[in-house]
Protein backbone atom coordinates (compact mmCIF):
# COMPACT_ATOMS: atom_id res chain seq x y z
CA UNK A 1 0.00 0.00 0.00
CA UNK A 2 2.51 2.60 0.92
CA UNK A 3 4.65 1.88 -2.68
CA UNK A 4 0.87 2.53 -4.18
CA UNK A 5 0.73 5.57 -2.48
CA UNK A 6 4.06 7.13 -3.42
CA UNK A 7 3.22 6.08 -6.89
CA UNK A 8 0.00 8.24 -6.49
CA UNK A 9 1.71 11.32 -4.84
CA UNK A 10 4.79 11.49 -7.39
CA UNK A 11 2.43 11.13 -10.17
CA UNK A 12 0.34 14.34 -8.70
CA UNK A 13 3.05 16.02 -7.82
CA UNK A 14 4.50 15.50 -12.22
CA UNK A 15 1.12 16.26 -13.48
CA UNK A 16 1.06 19.92 -11.03
CA UNK A 17 4.33 20.58 -11.19
CA UNK A 18 6.46 20.43 -8.62
CA UNK A 19 6.34 23.16 -6.07
CA UNK A 20 9.66 25.80 -6.53
CA UNK A 21 10.58 24.45 -8.98
CA UNK A 22 11.69 27.00 -11.79
CA UNK A 23 11.20 25.22 -15.06
CA UNK A 24 8.65 28.28 -16.48
CA UNK A 25 11.29 30.96 -14.80
CA UNK A 26 11.94 33.45 -17.73
CA UNK A 27 15.19 32.84 -19.42
CA UNK A 28 16.76 36.28 -18.53
CA UNK A 29 19.85 37.28 -19.32
CA UNK A 30 20.26 40.23 -16.91
CA UNK A 31 20.07 40.29 -13.29
CA UNK A 32 16.66 39.07 -12.08
CA UNK A 33 15.02 41.50 -9.07
CA UNK A 34 11.45 40.08 -9.64
CA UNK A 35 9.75 40.84 -6.82
CA UNK A 36 12.13 43.17 -5.18
CA UNK A 37 11.11 45.27 -2.06
CA UNK A 38 13.02 48.45 -3.47
CA UNK A 39 12.80 50.16 -6.75
CA UNK A 40 8.94 50.68 -6.46
CA UNK A 41 8.17 54.20 -6.85
CA UNK A 42 9.30 57.44 -8.45
CA UNK A 43 7.75 61.13 -7.53
CA UNK A 44 9.94 63.69 -9.69
CA UNK A 45 9.03 66.47 -12.52
CA UNK A 46 10.02 66.04 -16.01
CA UNK A 47 11.27 68.35 -17.89
CA UNK A 48 8.19 70.42 -18.77
CA UNK A 49 7.84 70.52 -14.21
CA UNK A 50 4.86 68.10 -14.49
CA UNK A 51 4.80 65.74 -12.02
CA UNK A 52 5.46 61.52 -12.98
CA UNK A 53 5.19 58.19 -11.62
CA UNK A 54 5.49 55.03 -12.53
CA UNK A 55 2.34 54.16 -12.62
CA UNK A 56 2.04 57.22 -15.43
CA UNK A 57 3.66 54.54 -18.13
CA UNK A 58 1.72 51.02 -16.77
CA UNK A 59 1.02 49.11 -20.34
CA UNK A 60 4.88 49.94 -21.27
CA UNK A 61 8.01 48.02 -20.69
CA UNK A 62 10.08 50.83 -18.56
CA UNK A 63 13.57 51.56 -18.56
CA UNK A 64 14.79 53.77 -15.40
CA UNK A 65 18.58 54.94 -15.29
CA UNK A 66 19.78 57.30 -13.26
CA UNK A 67 22.75 59.58 -14.55
CA UNK A 68 23.66 63.47 -15.00
CA UNK A 69 24.03 64.97 -18.41
CA UNK A 70 27.88 65.86 -17.96
CA UNK A 71 28.85 62.55 -17.41
CA UNK A 72 31.16 61.40 -20.01
CA UNK A 73 30.83 57.97 -21.14
CA UNK A 74 28.41 55.53 -19.10
CA UNK A 75 25.18 57.83 -19.11
CA UNK A 76 25.74 58.65 -23.19
CA UNK A 77 26.50 54.94 -24.06
CA UNK A 78 23.62 53.75 -21.90
CA UNK A 79 20.96 55.87 -23.53
CA UNK A 80 22.14 55.26 -27.09
CA UNK A 81 22.24 51.56 -26.54
CA UNK A 82 18.50 51.89 -25.02
CA UNK A 83 17.84 53.99 -28.47
CA UNK A 84 19.40 51.06 -30.34
CA UNK A 85 17.49 48.47 -28.68
CA UNK A 86 14.56 50.12 -29.26
CA UNK A 87 14.92 49.93 -32.90
CA UNK A 88 16.30 46.48 -32.70
CA UNK A 89 12.70 45.84 -31.43
CA UNK A 90 10.49 47.35 -34.53
CA UNK A 91 6.98 48.40 -34.13
CA UNK A 92 7.41 46.98 -30.32
CA UNK A 93 10.00 48.83 -29.43
CA UNK A 94 7.31 52.12 -29.86
CA UNK A 95 6.03 49.72 -26.04
CA UNK A 96 9.54 50.67 -24.28
CA UNK A 97 9.42 53.98 -22.25
CA UNK A 98 12.89 55.45 -20.95
CA UNK A 99 13.16 57.22 -18.17
CA UNK A 100 16.48 59.38 -17.45
CA UNK A 101 17.03 60.28 -13.32
CA UNK A 102 19.49 62.92 -13.18
CA UNK A 103 21.20 62.66 -10.05
CA UNK A 104 22.96 66.21 -10.39
CA UNK A 105 19.96 68.27 -10.23
CA UNK A 106 22.48 71.44 -9.04
CA UNK A 107 23.74 71.50 -12.82
CA UNK A 108 20.68 69.50 -14.73
CA UNK A 109 18.00 72.30 -15.04
CA UNK A 110 14.45 71.26 -16.73
CA UNK A 111 16.01 73.37 -20.19
CA UNK A 112 19.56 71.15 -19.96
CA UNK A 113 17.23 67.83 -19.49
CA UNK A 114 14.85 68.56 -22.11
CA UNK A 115 18.24 68.95 -24.46
CA UNK A 116 19.91 66.10 -23.52
CA UNK A 117 17.24 63.93 -23.81
CA UNK A 118 16.12 64.55 -27.12
CA UNK A 119 19.69 63.33 -28.18
CA UNK A 120 18.32 60.12 -27.64
CA UNK A 121 14.78 59.72 -28.96
CA UNK A 122 11.65 61.68 -29.23
CA UNK A 123 10.11 59.91 -26.11
CA UNK A 124 12.72 59.52 -23.46
CA UNK A 125 11.25 61.28 -20.44
CA UNK A 126 13.95 62.89 -18.24
CA UNK A 127 13.64 63.65 -14.46
CA UNK A 128 14.72 65.72 -11.61
CA UNK A 129 14.50 66.98 -8.52
CA UNK A 130 15.65 68.84 -5.37
CA UNK A 131 18.46 67.22 -3.85
CA UNK A 132 16.35 65.72 -1.27
CA UNK A 133 14.12 64.06 -3.53
CA UNK A 134 16.85 63.12 -5.68
CA UNK A 135 18.52 61.42 -2.74
CA UNK A 136 15.24 59.75 -1.36
CA UNK A 137 14.71 58.20 -5.39
CA UNK A 138 18.14 56.84 -4.85
CA UNK A 139 18.07 55.60 -2.15
CA UNK A 140 14.45 53.94 -2.61
CA UNK A 141 16.41 52.30 -5.97
CA UNK A 142 19.05 51.68 -4.01
CA UNK A 143 21.37 54.00 -6.43
CA UNK A 144 25.05 54.76 -5.09
CA UNK A 145 25.90 58.45 -6.18
CA UNK A 146 28.82 60.82 -4.80
CA UNK A 147 30.31 64.12 -6.16
CA UNK A 148 34.11 63.75 -7.15
CA UNK A 149 36.31 67.07 -7.12
CA UNK A 150 37.25 67.90 -10.66
CA UNK A 151 40.69 68.84 -11.59
CA UNK A 152 39.53 72.78 -11.45
CA UNK A 153 38.08 74.86 -8.48
CA UNK A 154 34.17 74.25 -7.99
CA UNK A 155 34.26 71.61 -10.76
CA UNK A 156 33.07 68.32 -10.43
CA UNK A 157 32.27 64.50 -11.69
CA UNK A 158 29.77 62.42 -9.93
CA UNK A 159 30.31 58.67 -9.10
CA UNK A 160 27.36 56.55 -9.58
CA UNK A 161 25.57 52.96 -10.14
CA UNK A 162 26.14 52.21 -14.12
CA UNK A 163 23.01 50.10 -14.59
CA UNK A 164 19.58 50.08 -15.37
CA UNK A 165 16.16 48.83 -13.64
CA UNK A 166 13.40 47.28 -16.36
CA UNK A 167 9.93 47.17 -15.08
CA UNK A 168 7.53 44.62 -16.93
CA UNK A 169 4.21 46.27 -18.37
CA UNK A 170 2.18 45.90 -14.86
CA UNK A 171 4.54 48.61 -13.52
CA UNK A 172 6.60 45.60 -11.11
CA UNK A 173 10.34 45.94 -11.30
CA UNK A 174 12.03 42.67 -13.03
CA UNK A 175 15.49 43.21 -13.81
CA UNK A 176 18.80 45.15 -13.11
CA UNK A 177 20.98 45.61 -16.29
CA UNK A 178 25.13 45.72 -15.90
CA UNK A 179 26.33 48.70 -17.68
CA UNK A 180 29.24 47.15 -20.48
CA UNK A 181 29.57 43.61 -21.34
CA UNK A 182 27.25 43.13 -24.48
CA UNK A 183 24.10 44.72 -22.45
CA UNK A 184 22.63 45.56 -25.81
CA UNK A 185 22.01 42.29 -26.84
CA UNK A 186 21.22 41.49 -23.42
CA UNK A 187 18.21 44.25 -22.98
CA UNK A 188 17.59 43.46 -26.58
CA UNK A 189 16.71 39.73 -25.69
CA UNK A 190 15.11 40.42 -22.16
CA UNK A 191 12.84 43.12 -23.21
CA UNK A 192 11.43 40.77 -25.84
CA UNK A 193 10.72 38.36 -23.13
CA UNK A 194 8.71 41.10 -21.19
CA UNK A 195 7.29 42.53 -24.36
CA UNK A 196 5.50 38.96 -24.45
CA UNK A 197 4.11 38.31 -20.99
CA UNK A 198 7.06 37.11 -19.16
Amino acid sequence: MKTVTRRLVLAALLAGGLPGCSADKPDFKSVDITGAQYARQIDLQDASGKTRTLADFKGRVVIVFFGYTQCPDVCPTTLAEIAEVKQKLGPEGDKVQTLFVTIDPERDTPAVLAAYAANFGRDVVALRGSMAETKAVAQEFKVFYAKSPGKTEGSYSMDHTAGSFVFDPKGHVRLFVRQGNGSSETLTHDLRLLLAGA
